[in-house]
């Protein structure tokens, strides 16, 4: 397998598990955490500040004022000018660049699909669940108490939507952002595996 496959998704919808053992089928490198303390060593950028700047997209406005203007793209202005954020976006960025230069690999969020964008073997995944699957996932997984889960998990759908609107021209969880979108809970996630595998596959 000669792609790379980036993998987004909905909070809780089991995702994260689907992308991992997609990589093991493969016997690719699987990046989420790893691709943090990646960016981290070769910026000199303390992990948990990668952490902090898509824990702070919680309201689409406050978040682009509490970071300025986005400027990725205007030749007239530096590095040195950018937000801390933006900085650390960037970085990780850079990080997500050089790990796909260095072969075939599967990378969960952090706007890979947008960061390697202009990549012919780019193939962008988007995972969804029902949300009695997701509430118990939340329960079970992340110890959210039952009455709060839907609230929870709505709180951080919004966030990953808002830091991805923001550090991106697209809109989260658009479908035609996407290659392929499926729904993990419809068949569980050995199942989804085997599908996402079928269609990679097919385009080899």
């Amino acid at each position: 397998m000669n792609k790379i496959v980036t993998i987004s998704r909905q909070y809780a919808s089991g995702g994260r598990e689907v992308a991992e053992k997609l990589a093991m089928k493969y016997g690719i490198p699987f990046y989420d955490r790893e691709l943090i303390a990646r960016a981290a060593k070769e910026s000199g950028f303390a992990e948990a500040a990668f952490d902090n700047i898509e824990m702070k997209a919680t309201n689409s406005l406050l978040y682009s004022i509490a970071m300025g203007m986005n400027a990725y793209g205007s030749p007239d202005i530096g590095y040195t000018h950018l937000s801390l954020d933006d900085r650390i976006y960037i970085a990780q960025s850079n990080a997500i660049k050089k790990i796909a230069e260095e072969g075939p690999c599967v990378i969960v969020g952090r706007c890979a699909d947008y960061v390697l964008r202009e990549r012919p073997d780019l193939i962008n995944i988007f995972i969804w669940s029902s949300m009695p699957y997701r509430i118990r996932r939340a329960v079970e997984r992340d110890g959210i108490e039952e009455e709060d889960a839907e609230e929870t998990i709505l709180k951080m759908d919004k966030r990953r939507a808002n830091y991805y609107n923001y550090h991106s021209v697209e809109k989260w969880g658009m479908l035609t952002n996407y290659h392929l979108a499926i729904q993990n809970d419809f068949r569980g996630v050995d199942k989804t595996v085997e599908v996402i595998k079928q269609f990679i596959d097919s385009m080899e």
